[in-house]
C-alpha cells in the first residue's frame, strides 16, 4: 500500500511489473503525523489489551486456546494452540495443522484477535490450530515480522509435544505435507510472504497450501487508487454503503510504519502479488470481502496463478480458455471493479457449475500437484469474520450479514483443504 506518505518512484521509464517501484521519504511534518497517529493508537490499545487479558486470565473465554506456549527463539512471542473439542491430547492421533496469522496493518493487532476463529475451525474441521506470533511496526518494520513467523513456524514444526502430521509427507505420492498456513489482512500478506523463504520451501514438512483471507498483497499501489476496484452499494445501510473505504485513513500510517524507505514495493516479500508462483505453496487459496479495496489484488494474484498453473500443466494458453487476469484499469466494469453493483442474496455466489458459475466470485483450478482457490464474500467490508471488528464496524444488520457469511465461508476453506490439498 505505497501511499501519498511513501511515494512510489519508478527506476526508469516504461516499466512494466517487474520493475522495483522505490518507497520514498516522506517530509518532515508527514513523519510527524504518522508517528503521532500510530503511537497514539499504540497508547490507547495497549491498556485496553491488556485489562482484556487479566479479565481472560481469571475467566478464561470459550474459545480459548488449550495452550499458550513459548519457544526459545522467540520468547517474547507466545503461540496459541487450538486442539479440537474432545480430542485426547494423550493419544498418539496426528491431525493436519492450520498455522494461522492475525492481522493489524502490520502494526496493531494482537495474536489473540482471531481465538474465536481458531477455535470454531479447530472444532468443526477436526485440525490442530496454532496461532503464530510477530513483532508489530513501527519498532519492527519490515521484514522483522516474516523472519519472526519463519522462526516460529520451523520451532513448531520441530516440535515433537505437538500431534502435527507429519508423516505425510513420505506417505503421499505428491509428496506433501498435511499442514497450511493461513492469515488475516497484513496476516495473510504474512502467510504468503514466509512461505517463499528458502528455509520453508525446503523444510520436508513444508506447508502445502497458503491462505490469505482479505489480505494486503499488493503494497506497490497507493491506497486512495484501489477505490476505483471496489463496488458502491448504495442500496445497503450504513456502514456498507459509503463510496470509500474504512481503511482509507489509516493505511498511510500503517505502510509509513512498516515499509522501510527505499525499499522496493514489489520486492514479493514485501508485495505477494508479485511472487514467482514456484515460490509459493502448490496450492493457494484467495479470499475477499467484496467492500474492501484490497479485494481486486487477491482476484489478480488468484487469476494469474491460475492461469499459469493450467499453462505449465498442459492447459490452454492465453488465446485460449485459461483464466483471464483482471485489469484493474480497465474501461469494462466487469474487470476494473471486483464484485457487482447489485446486492446479492446469497451467503456466497459462484460456488455452482454451469450458469450458476461467476468467476468473479468464485472458482477453483486444479492440476497435478496444485491449484488455486478464489472467493469473493459478497456485501461484507474488510474484517467481516473478526468478532472484535465486526463491533467496530457497527449496524445490527451488517453484524448479522458478517455472521452467515462467516458461517459460510468457513466450510468452504476446511472442504478445500481436507478434499484437495491433503485429501484426507
Amino acid at each position: 500500500m505505497a501511499t501519498e506518505s511513501s511515494h512510489q518512484t519508478p527506476v526508469g521509464h516504461g516499466r512494466d511489473k517487474n520493475d522495483p517501484v522505490k518507497c520514498e521519504a516522506p517530509g518532515f511534518l508527514s513523519k510527524v503525523t504518522h508517528a503521532g497517529r500510530i503511537y497514539g493508537i499504540k497508547s490507547f490499545v495497549t491498556p485496553m489489551l491488556w485489562l482484556r487479558d487479566w479479565k481472560e486470565y481469571f475467566a478464561p473465554p470459550d474459545g480459548a486456546p488449550n495452550i499458550i506456549k513459548t519457544y526459545e527463539c522467540r520468547p517474547a512471542l507466545p503461540v496459541r494452540i487450538f486442539f479440537p473439542s474432545g480430542f485426547d491430547q494423550t493419544s498418539p492421533t496426528l491431525l493436519p495443522t492450520v498455522f494461522t496469522i492475525h492481522g493489524g496493518g502490520f502494526c496493531i493487532g494482537h495474536i489473540r484477535d482471531d481465538d474465536e476463529w481458531n477455535r470454531a475451525f479447530a472444532d468443526e474441521q477436526n485440525v490442530l490450530v496454532i496461532a503464530l506470533n510477530y513483532s508489530k511496526a513501527p519498532g519492527a518494520p519490515f521484514p522483522t515480522a516474516v523472519h519472526d513467523l519463519e522462526a516460529l513456524l520451523l520451532a513448531a514444526l520441530a516440535d515433537e509435544s505437538l500431534p502435527i502430521d507429519r508423516s505425510s509427507r513420505t506417505n503421499r505420492p505428491d509428496g506433501l505435507s498435511r499442514t497450511a498456513l493461513l492469515g488475516f489482512s497484513a496476516g495473510g500478506n504474512l502467510a504468503l510472504s514466509v512461505s517463499q523463504l528458502p528455509s520453508i520451501r525446503s523444510h520436508p514438512h513444508a506447508p502445502a497450501a497458503a491462505v490469505s483471507i482479505y489480505g494486503a498483497l499488493d503494497l506497490s499501489i497507493p491506497p486512495e487508487d484501489k477505490i476505483a476496484n471496489r463496488p458502491h452499494k448504495t442500496s445497503l445501510p450504513p456502514p456498507r454503503n459509503t463510496d470509500s473505504d474504512p481503511l482509507i485513513p489509516l493505511a498511510p500510517t500503517f505502510d509509513w510504519s512498516y515499509i522501510p524507505y527505499g525499499h522496493n514495493l514489489r520486492d514479493p516479500l514485501l508485495s505477494p502479488h508479485f511472487a514467482p508462483r514456484e515460490n509459493l505453496p502448490p496450492y493457494v487459496c484467495l479470499i475477499a470481502a467484496e467492500l474492501d479495496m484490497l479485494a481486486h489484488e487477491s482476484w489478480r494474484l488468484a487469476s494469474r496463478l491460475a492461469h499459469e498453473g493450467i499453462e505449465a500443466h498442459g492447459g490452454p494458453d492465453a488465446a485460449g480458455t485459461g483464466r483471464q487476469v483482471p485489469d484493474r484499469k480497465s474501461k469494462d466494469p466487469k474487470w476494473r471493479v471486483c464484485g457487482q453493483k447489485q446486492v446479492e442474496t446469497a451467503a456466497l455466489r459462484g460456488l455452482g457449475d454451469g450458469e450458476d458459475a461467476d468467476e468473479r466470485f468464485a472458482f477453483e483450478d486444479t492440476w497435478e500437484g496444485g491449484g488455486v482457490k478464489w472467493l469473493l464474500v459478497p456485501d461484507v467490508l474488510h474484517g467481516f469474520d473478526n468478532l472484535g471488528l465486526r463491533a467496530l464496524m457497527g449496524g445490527e444488520e451488517a453484524m448479522a450479514d458478517a455472521e452467515i457469511k462467516t458461517k459460510a465461508y468457513m466450510p468452504e476453506v476446511g472442504r478445500w483443504l481436507k478434499k484437495t490439498v491433503w485429501r484426507v
